[in-house]
């Protein structure tokens, strides 16, 4: 349902991003309203000019959106999709890893691959097959989601943007989707069961007559079409280990969290997007030995971390909206006022997102310095006279740019030192951006990036966030050694 600026640069590398924003709408503010019905909090987007070039939060129709991901995998020569195919069993030793299949059609199969990636949902079979285990994080809420295709008067009656409902009575979230569609997510009491089967002891709140009666609130059966309604347990859980061997967890399998900042499928293609460029790399042989088995450990290493503080943040959001007892409800109320200063502040949604701490990140100088291990920005380049986004100038992989001016007296013999570097110690291939010559940017994005940053040089790594920076001219050298260091076999 919602999807941000990281996850379409992703899209954009696909070569689906153009098709997929004709089925998005900007992410509307959301608005936090207290026990009392006052804000309380709201959060909102980063404002223009957009760091990513893409609209920062975005709500998307998943639907269409799937299909023009299954439509661009079937173009791709290298693919086979098999639908309907049953994992039974996996052996791997020290070369590959034997899948033992059922097809569609109950037919027995057995498969060889390099590698494994295990994208198959909460109750993975692979994770269970080897034995991995998930740290809960505590939180266990049962919510009852509905999607409703509302009509104009309905629309009328219904708020102008997303709305978070902090009432102990039963805290619930109001979405607003792409044109007409509308989400409610409602906390379900003990007694209404969370699997939506009815007992004598529970109410089946997702049945077409129950929902309309939590939806009373808002509309009513003529305002609107019931889409899809569905009760479901909201988890706090990541992967304690996320590989075994040749196998790796990614998506749902090595992760669930509360859905209150609508991160779960980004989360899901965030790890994608990390792991996929590693692979490449040691599958393709530019990585061999001890240092292909690094990259590959620092797959986990960076997500679980990654997954892990966020998870922890949505819970905080979590635990603000879900606050059962009215008096600390109230005193949460009085609290957020006050840190406010009596005025609730907009907060940017991609301010709650963590940089990468450790894993394949500059171990030399600056290792602590806050842009190491962010996601770094795709400005607009002046192309032939027409903006253009950097990832289709300059295409991905290992980048380094580096700030207009901050190389003089260096620039002469700068491309020569680091094709040397890349020559004699394998590093992957790697482009040079110069941001003012020759890459004229149209909105001054990175350059505003290099000064709040003190820096003038950042290494980026192939799924975008920075590998490290330099500070002056003289350290890019050092950086891109420790670099060679990192993948040295």
């Amino acid at each position: 349902f919602s999807l941000d600026h990281e996850i379409m640069r992703v899209f954009q590398q696909l070569g689906v991003a153009q098709e997929v924003l004709a089925f998005c709408e900007p992410f509307t503010p959301s608005e936090f309203y207290g026990i009392d019905g006052q804000l309380i909090r709201r959060m909102t987007m980063t404002a223009p000019p957009y760091p990513q070039s893409y609209t920062p939060s975005m709500v998307f129709s998943q639907p269409p959106v799937e299909r023009i991901l299954r439509q661009r995998v079937a173009e791709l020569p290298n693919v086979t999709v098999a639908l309907g195919t049953t994992l039974e069993n996996l052996k791997q030793d020290q070369a590959n890893v034997t899948l033992q299949l059922r097809d569609a059609n109950g037919a027995p199969q057995g498969i060889k691959a390099s590698f494994v990636l295990a994208c198959d949902g909460g109750g993975s079979s692979v994770r269970t097959l080897l034995d991995l285990a998930l740290d809960d994080l505590d939180f266990d809420e049962a919510w009852l989601v509905v999607d409703v295709l509302v009509n104009q008067p309905g629309l009328a009656k219904l708020p102008r943007v997303s709305v978070q409902y902090c009432e102990p009575a039963r805290p619930c979230t109001y979405l607003v989707g792409p044109k007409n569609h509308r989400r409610w997510e409602i906390s379900l009491k003990v007694g209404e069961d969370p699997r939506g089967a009815a007992t004598e002891a529970t109410t089946e709140a997702a049945s077409e007559a129950a929902t309309w009666q939590l939806l009373s609130r808002w509309l009513t059966p003529q305002d609107g079409q019931l889409w899809r309604q569905a009760s479901y347990r909201f988890h706090a859980l990541v992967a304690a280990q996320w590989s075994s061997g040749r196998v790796f967890l990614a998506g749902d399998a090595a992760h669930m969290q509360p859905p209150f900042l609508g991160q779960g499928m980004c989360q899901g293609i965030r790890d994608a997007a990390n792991l996929t460029w590693k692979l490449d790399q040691v599958l393709c042989g530019r990585v061999q030995g001890r240092a292909a088995q690094r990259l590959l450990d620092s797959y986990g290493t960076e997500r679980r971390a990654h997954v892990r503080e966020l998870t922890s943040r949505i819970k905080d959001v979590g635990a603000l909206i879900c606050e059962r007892d009215p008096v600390k409800a109230r005193a949460r109320d009085a609290r957020l006022i006050a840190q406010a200063g009596g005025q609730v502040q907009d907060t940017p949604r991609q301010d709650i997102l963590p940089c990468l701490q450790e894993g394949l990140l500059a171990s030399g100088m600056h290792a602590t310095h806050a842009a190491r291990g962010s996601l770094f920005p795709q400005p607009w380049l002046l192309v032939k006279g027409a903006p253009q986004r950097m990832d289709d100038v300059v295409g991905n992989g290992w980048r380094l740019v580096v700030a207009d001016g901050s190389v003089a007296g260096l620039a002469a013999d700068l491309v020569e030192r680091v094709m040397a570097i890349t020559t004699t110690a394998d590093l992957p291939d790697l482009k040079i951006v110069a941001i003012g010559r020759p890459w004229v940017e149209t909105e001054g994005v990175v350059s505003r990036w290099f000064v709040r940053h003190a820096c003038v040089a950042a290494l980026l790594r192939p799924d975008n966030y920075v590998y490290g920076i330099a500070e002056h001219g003289s350290e890019i050298a050092p950086l891109l050694a420790d670099l060679t260091a990192a993948l040295a076999t």
